[in-house]
């Protein structure tokens, strides 16, 4: 990458974080009267549910506390970082078993909790941020507590009836990804002590159950020994995901100095590239089948915005890292085709959800699962990069 390119990239991402994304979320999304913030909002920043999303709850006060301790210091994202945490604090957990809940009324009354406890990784990390912002011990006791919570969580007997039954095991590549940025972000901001070896458990989990090279791909959902599971759930690829937890990798590598955790996590990226990237009309699929046979979920070949996120980091992260011209090529790609289809020149934002051929499904900018999040961590992830090159 020569300057000029360098130069126009990082003023691309300062703008559209500073100046467009995190401004329209501080404008729509919290709410005065009861506190945290509402992530389901129609194209103008206007109020599509007043229900609350508690992943959005965790994510976006991580955002703006983060954003807070990496720049000079902006009152008004820390003040309303604090804003969501309080909220979360007084409505996000299930006091009859500690659980945290998923979705709550926009007065905090719980309406769902999930099985699986992303909602507590998500809380920990912004807990972690605030503790670092403001030295508060009550949010670094928070922030243990909530990863505790998730990474317990499988061990745990006492959830209830499970999803499936015992006929057919298997595992998931989420819980071992988000493993490893959590652990990663508050080894960072509390200096959590088992990071480290959270970190290395959940990457050797990944490497030897969920990379395959027979099929030249990650696996979503395999045996719990690693195996194929032959059936429609179990040959369905996630690219977006998979590219996800290659750059968590990546960024592990470069954190040790580690050049084996680089390849490793540029072997998931171009496993996962050759699997998602759209040749047709350009973007990352949503899911592939891991022999080209028809995928059972009918939005299979839409683009969210997630994994074009994702994808958008992880192929500069390994420019950054190998010098490989082929990951400048694909991150020019994949950077020319988001900032071609997703940004609302209107309104500001980007839209979440398209069509194959890059033509919006939906107007909206956020509800339970999309919020000031994937995007805005990319422009962050991006910014900084570019900046140290």
């Amino acid at each position: 990458m020569n300057p000029d390119k360098i130069s126009s990239l990082t003023e691309t991402y300062h703008n559209g974080l500073f100046n467009d994304v995190v401004p329209f979320w501080l404008q729509h999304g919290i709410d005065p009267q009861h506190g945290g913030l509402w992530s389901s909002l129609d194209r103008d920043g206007s109020l599509l549910d007043s229900d609350k999303s508690v992943w959005a709850q965790g994510r976006c006060a991580w955002m703006l506390a983060f954003l807070y301790n990496q720049t000079e210091g902006n009152d008004d994202y820390l003040a309303a970082a604090e804003n969501i945490a309080d909220f979360l604090l007084k409505h996000g957990s299930d006091p009859t078993d500690g659980r945290m809940w998923f979705h709550l009324t926009t007065d905090g009354q719980p309406i769902r909790k999930r099985r699986y406890a992303f909602s507590e990784s998500f809380a920990a990390i912004a807990f972690g941020e605030l503790y670092k912002a403001t030295g508060k011990e009550s949010y670094r006791h928070q922030a243990e507590a909530a990863f505790n919570a998730f990474v317990t969580h499988d061990q745990r007997t006492d959830l209830g009836p499970a999803k499936f039954t015992e006929v057919r095991p298997s595992i998931g590549l989420g819980v071992p990804m988000i493993t490893i940025v959590t652990a990663q972000e508050l080894r960072q901001s509390i200096g959590l002590e088992s990071a480290d070896t959270w970190i290395d458990r959940s990457i050797q989990v990944i490497e030897s159950r969920h990379l395959n090279h027979e099929y030249q791909c990650v696996m979503e959902t395999v045996t719990p020994d690693g195996k194929l599971i032959d059936h429609f759930d179990g040959r369905t690829l996630n690219p977006g995901h998979a590219i996800e937890g290659a750059w968590f990798i990546m960024r592990e590598g470069q954190y040790r100095k580690d050049d084996k955790l680089i390849q490793l996590g540029c072997q998931m990226l171009d496993y996962s590239w050759q699997r998602g990237w759209d040749t047709t009309h350009g973007g990352i699929l949503y899911f592939v089948d891991v022999k080209g046979l028809p995928v059972q979920e009918y939005w299979h070949d839409m683009k969210f915005w997630w994994p074009q996120n994702e994808t958008v980091i992880a192929t500069l992260l390994a420019y950054q890292l190998t010098s490989d011209k082929k990951y400048e090529s694909w991150f020019d790609q994949i950077h020319q085709w988001s900032w071609d289809h997703f940004p609302d020149q209107d309104y500001g934002e980007w839209f979440g959800y398209l069509r194959r051929d890059g033509s919006p499904t939906s107007h909206m900018k956020g509800n339970m699962w999309k919020s000031l999040f994937h995007l805005p961590r990319m422009m962050w992830v991006c910014y900084d990069m570019l900046r140290s090159m």
